[in-house]
C-alpha cells in the first residue's frame, strides 16, 4: 500500500510543487512507483510534469464529483514509474461545490483508496489555503512534508498550519503523522538563512530534514520547460539536493 504524503503549507512561494515534483520524481528515478495529486486549482504539479492544462479533458475534479473513475484521470510523465492525477481549470470550483456533500472532508481518501494498492508512494500537492481542498489533502494523508522558506515571513503562519493540523488530528484523523519541514530557498551566504533555521528547531525539535533546498535559478526554470530538475539540470545542486531528501524519506520509512 502506497505512503500517502500531503506536502502542505498555507503560504505560497514556498516550494511546494518544486519539492512535490523533484522528490517524487527522484523516487521514481530510485525504482518506486509513484502518484503525484494535484490539489491546487493553479495546475502548477501538472504543468511542471510536462502536461499541457489546455488539452485536459478531465482531471482530478471529475473523479472528486464522481464524474470519473480516478483510474481514467491518471497520466503517464515522462519519467518511468511516475503518474499524475492533474488538475484542471474545474478544481477552482471544487471547494463551493464540495461543501454539500455527505463527508466532504473524506472525498480525497474514498478516491485514493481505490488506487493506493497501486504505488509506493502518493504526492499530494496542496493549494496554498487551508479550505476545504487542503482539509481534504490532510485527511487522505498518512503523513504531512511542509516546506519552510528561508525568509523573515517564513514562518508567519506556521503555527496556524500546525493548529489545523492538530484540529485535523483530533477530530477526524488521528493517525496523521509530520514526516518532516524542509528548508527551501537556502542561502548560506545570508545570516538570514541561518536564523530562520534556528527558529524552525523550535517548530519541529525532531523532524527537520537534514537535506536543505539552496536557492538556485535552475530549480525556478525547470518547471517552465514541463521538467523535474532531474531532468533539467542532472548534475546541478539543486539536483543533489532533491536526490538527497529522496533518499532520506526512504531512509525514514526503512526505519
Amino acid at each position: 500500500m502506497a505512503k500517502v504524503i500531503s506536502v502542505v503549507n498555507q503560504k505560497g512561494g514556498v516550494g511546494k510543487t518544486t519539492t512535490t515534483v523533484n522528490v517524487a520524481a527522484f523516487l521514481a528515478e530510485l525504482g518506486k512507483m509513484v502518484l503525484v495529486v494535484d490539489m491546487d486549482p493553479q495546475g502548477n504539479a501538472t504543468s511542471g510534469l510536462g502536461v499541457s492544462r489546455a488539452n485536459l479533458e478531465h482531471g482530478i475534479y471529475e473523479a472528486l464529483a464522481r464524474q470519473r473513475q480516478v483510474s481514467d484521470i491518471v497520466f503517464d510523465t515522462s519519467h518511468e514509474g511516475l503518474r499524475i492525477a492533474p488538475a484542471t481549470q474545474n478544481l477552482a470550483g471544487a471547494s463551493v461545490e464540495l461543501v454539500s456533500v455527505d463527508n466532504r472532508e473524506f472525498q480525497l481518501r474514498e478516491l485514493l483508496s481505490e488506487i493506493r494498492h497501486g504505488y509506493d508512494y502518493i504526492f499530494i500537492d496542496c493549494p496554498p489555503s487551508l479550505g476545504l481542498l487542503t482539509i481534504n489533502s490532510l485527511v487522505a494523508a498518512d503523513q504531512l512534508l511542509i516546506p519552510v522558506q528561508a525568509e523573515y515571513y517564513a514562518l508567519e503562519g506556521l503555527g496556524q498550519l500546525l493548529e489545523t493540523v492538530k484540529l485535523v488530528q483530533t477530530h477526524i484523523h488521528p493517525d496523521l503523522q509530520v514526516l518532516g519541514a524542509v528548508l527551501t530557498m537556502f542561502d548560506k551566504r545570508t545570516k538570514l538563512s541561518g536564523e530562520v533555521m534556528n527558529e524552525l528547531y523550535k517548530y519541529f525539535p525532531n523532524n527537520i530534514f537534514r537535506s536543505v533546498i539552496p536557492r538556485t535559478v535552475r530549480l525556478a526554470e525547470a518547471p517552465s520547460f514541463g521538467k523535474s530538475i532531474l531532468q533539467y539540470e542532472p548534475s546541478g545542486k539543486g539536483s543533489r539536493a532533491y536526490e538527497k531528501l529522496a533518499r532520506e524519506i526512504l531512509e525514514r520509512h526503512q526505519q
